[in-house]
């Protein structure tokens, strides 16, 4: 995937029992953020922080939220999250590997040791990190899509806490 590309089209089912596609996003500018795993300390704490912010984004603003986990798993684990934005499951990894979602040992021990706090804060909160398998070592990616669906922003998360600034996003998503 690169910057001026189209957006290809996702369909994944989403934790509210919905099948997500992404056909449904015409018109509007999109945050596509794909995450490690389902009790990702991480992935939650930025979720929560997407949240927040979402009324600030607008109405012609849409986040779609992708792991890289079983739907029940998803379900059971970031159901707190369900009444902002599509939660997607894509366990067989299939659109990680279309988008080029990347891995790194390096990322992660970096995200362990130089995010911490975050770390503390988000297990304090009830994410505790629930599998240990490869999904640990999946880096952030983030695209931002403006309304016409080209992809105008490609965001790697250089560490497993790593995210496009939310300052970006909001700028992004005033047009």
């Amino acid at each position: 995937m690169n910057i001026g590309q189209t957006l290809p089209q996702i369909i994944l089912p989403a934790i509210d029992g919905s099948e997500f596609d992404s056909r449904s996003l015409k018109g509007k500018r999109v945050l596509v953020t794909f995450f490690r795993f389902a009790t990702c300390p991480f992935c939650n704490l930025r979720v929560s922080q997407l949240l927040r912010a979402k009324d600030e984004l607008g109405d012609k603003f849409q986040i779609v939220a992708i792991f890289e986990s079983e739907l029940e798993h998803l379900k059971k684990h970031a159901n707190k999250h369900m009444a902002g934005f599509p939660i997607l499951a894509d366990y067989d990894h299939k659109y990680y590997e279309m988008f080029g979602v990347k891995k790194s040992l390096i990322g992660m021990v970096k995200g362990m040791l130089f995010r911490l706090p975050s770390l503390f804060k988000s297990v304090l909160s009830g994410n505790i990190p629930r599998e240990i398998s490869s999904r640990l070592l999946i880096m952030p990616l983030s695209l931002l899509v403006d309304e016409h669906g080209i992809v105008q922003e490609i965001y790697h998360g250089k560490d497993e806490g790593d995210h496009i600034p939310i300052d970006r996003v909001l700028d992004f998503s005033k047009f």
